[in-house]
C-alpha cells in the first residue's frame, strides 16, 4: 500500500474496551502499542488499519476495513479487509475454547481473548523479506500454521522459484509444504517447469544458523522464517515436465531439486519436435534435458521417429 499504516486511536466505547483487553491482558511488555495481540503460542500480532474497526460480540470477531495490515514476526499480511477471530484464552493444559465466553460482569469482553484465526479479503498480499504471495482472499489458522489463498492469479514467489495455481493455494508452515490445486505450476528461476492438476512442493530452509531454543520452538509464520528453496515436488493428474528441448507428460510424477531428476509414471509421453516415445515410466534429467523411457508391466515402449528431426528420447528395454 502506498501510504504507511497508522493505528487508529478514536474508538467507540465497546471497541476501546476490546482494545484494552487485547493490548494489556496478554502481552509481556508493559507499554504495548494499541493493536498488538498475543497469540495462543506466545507470538504477537500488530494490527494497523485505515477505516472502521467493528467488534461483533456474538461471533467474537473484529473487522478492520479501509485497508488493513497484520504483522507477525517478519511476516506481513496486507488486505482491503482483515477479520480477526477471537476466543477465550485457554489456561495451560486446557483445550482452546472457541465458544463465546460467558460474561459475569467482571470483564466487559467476557474474559481474556486471543486471536486464533485471521481472514484477509481483497488484494491480499503476504510477504516476508524474501518470499511473497498474492490472492483475493486468505485464511490463516494460527494453531495449525496453515494459510489458504483463493481467487484469481494465485502466486507464491521465492528467490528460487514461482508457484502458481488456478483454484487454491495452501501453505503448511510446519511441514514446509506449498500446495497448488488446479493447473498448478512450479517454475524455477532457470526455466525448469513442473505442472499438474495438484502440485505439492516441499521446501528446505536455506538459513542453517542454529537458533535459540525459544525461537526454534516458536510456530512458523505463513511464509516461514526467512527464505527457502525447493527441495522436491510431487504432481498428480496431467503432470507436465518441460525442459529446453523436450516435454514429458504422465499421470503422476516427482521432481527432486538436488539431482534435477524427475520421474513420471502412467501413460507417459515424451516429445521432442515431432518425435515421440510412449510408455508407462520415464526418467527426465532436467539438467541435461534428456528423458529415458523405462519398461513397464502395463504397456511396451512405443516410439515415433521423424527423419531429419532432432535426436529422439532415449529408451531402455
Amino acid at each position: 500500500m502506498k501510504r504507511p499504516f497508522s493505528i487508529r486511536h478514536r474508538l467507540s466505547a465497546s471497541t476501546a474496551s476490546l482494545c484494552a483487553v487485547l493490548c494489556s491482558a496478554h502481552l509481556t511488555p508493559a507499554h504495548a502499542a494499541p493493536g498488538e495481540q498475543d497469540l495462543s503460542h506466545g507470538q504477537t500480532v500488530q494490527l494497523f488499519w485505515k477505516g472502521e474497526e467493528v467488534y461483533d460480540r456474538n461471533t467474537q470477531t473484529v473487522t478492520l476495513s479501509g485497508g488493513a495490515r497484520a504483522v507477525r514476526g517478519d511476516v506481513t499480511v496486507d488486505a482491503d479487509t482483515l477479520i480477526g477471530y477471537l476466543r477465550k484464552k485457554n489456561q495451560a493444559g486446557q483445550q482452546p475454547d472457541t465458544q463465546p465466553a460467558q460474561n459475569d460482569g467482571s470483564d466487559p469482553m467476557g474474559g481474556s481473548l486471543e486471536l486464533y484465526r485471521l481472514e484477509a479479503r481483497g488484494h491480499v498480499h503476504i510477504y516476508n523479506q524474501a518470499d511473497q504471495a498474492w490472492g483475493d482472499r486468505g485464511l490463516y489458522d494460527m494453531d495449525q500454521s496453515v494459510m489458504l489463498l483463493t481467487g484469481q492469479n494465485l502466486r507464491l514467489t521465492t528467490p528460487q522459484d514461482i508457484l502458481t495455481a488456478r483454484d487454491v493455494m495452501e501453505y503448511h508452515a510446519k511441514d514446509h509444504l506449498s500446495v497448488g490445486r488446479g493447473n498448478a505450476t512450479v517454475t524455477t528461476n532457470d526455466g525448469k517447469q513442473v505442472q499438474a492438476d495438484v502440485l505439492a512442493a516441499y521446501s528446505a530452509a536455506q538459513d542453517t544458523t542454529p537458533q535459540p531454543a525459544a525461537a526454534a520452538n516458536a510456530p512458523s509464520s505463513p511464509l516461514g522464517a526467512g527464505s527457502s528453496k525447493l527441495d522436491r515436488a510431487y504432481g498428480w493428474g496431467h503432470v507436465i515436465i518441460r525442459t529446453q528441448n523436450q516435454t514429458a507428460t504422465g499421470d503422476r510424477g516427482v521432481y527432486v531439486a538436488a539431482s534435477q531428476i524427475a520421474r513420471l509414471i502412467g501413460h507417459v509421453h515424451v516429445t521432442q519436435g515431432q518425435n515421440q516415445n510412449n510408455g508407462s515410466q520415464a526418467i527426465v534429467n532436467m539438467k541435461t534435458g534428456i528423458a529415458t523411457m523405462l519398461p513397464g508391466t502395463d504397456s511396451p515402449i512405443q516410439g515415433l521417429v521423424v527423419p531429419n528431426e532432432a535426436t529422439s528420447p532415449q529408451s531402455h528395454k
